[in-house]
């Protein structure tokens, strides 16, 4: 293993880079971490020019996702996910003998990690490529999957400095305001960045509706409709008092209800 060891950390949420940034200082206090990158184009950027040992990415970022970083990483950096990602994909790094962390970090779930890092370094410095080739087959498969349909199971928002994995069967709806976009479920509200247009390509199409620009609902959550005296269409949810209206180009979607 190389007496001095560098890494990346990218992350666009900056608190929870730099809590990961305090875990690894502490177990491993001889680990150089020479850039923190705020999204996948930044740190593919930097991964290329500092060609950093270790590169602890985020998967779901502005930009580049933590996926398309991997696959375009020329050198050998190695990578560890740090993932509130769907359980396919994790099911997928395990498989495929990769590193991974689910968010929120667990220092017990790091640790193992970088144990597994040291020895894939230690085999590194003896020649053994295997490891490459295994990242490279995995990255194919997840990426292959996104593209072919694999449906968003599981989706990470922020509710003040907190960030929550929620389950979308637990969603009743998404709308997008201003920057963010607010995903409520029953109970509660919570923020992301994911604009309307990207989530209704990841959302299942018999599940969740887009019905207005601003707008998806969770069809298992709806209670119902209501027309104004102007024929306006709304829908109603079961476990919130909120209407949303439903715009013209989507009123066709609701002539068999």
């Amino acid at each position: 293993m190389p007496s001095a060891v560098t890494a990346l950390i990218a992350d666009d949420e900056p608190h929870l880079a730099q809590y990961l940034k305090e875990q690894l200082a502490q177990l491993w206090p001889e680990l150089t971490i020479v850039a923190m990158a705020r999204n996948g184009n930044e740190a593919a950027a930097q991964i290329a020019a500092l060609r950093p040992d270790l590169a602890f990415l985020d998967i779901q970022m502005p930009g580049l996702s933590g996926l398309e970083v991997a696959q375009g990483i020329e050198g050998e950096t190695r990578v560890v996910f740090v993932t509130a990602y769907d359980e396919y994909a994790l099911e997928a790094f395990e498989h495929a003998a990769l590193d991974y962390v689910l968010k929120p970090v667990k220092t017990e779930r790091l640790a193992k990690a970088l144990a597994r890092v040291r020895l894939s370094l230690a085999g590194a410095a003896e020649g053994d490529a295997e490891p490459d080739a295994r990242l490279a087959r995995t990255l194919q498969q997840l990426l292959g999957a996104q593209a072919t349909g694999q449906t968003l199971r599981y989706i990470r928002a922020s509710q003040g400095e907190l960030m929550h994995q929620i389950a979308v069967d637990e969603v009743v709806y998404f709308h997008a305001d201003e920057k963010y976009t607010c995903v409520q479920t029953a109970t509660a509200e919570y923020l992301i960045r994911t604009p309307i247009t990207e989530l209704v390509a990841q959302l299942d199409p018999q599940s969740f509706w887009q019905v207005h620009r601003s707008t998806i609902i969770n069809l298992a959550h709806l209670a119902g409709t209501r027309r104004d005296e102007l024929s306006r269409l709304y829908v109603r949810f079961r476990a919130l008092p909120r209407e949303l209206p439903v715009s013209r180009a989507y009123v066709h979607l609701f002539k068999s209800m």
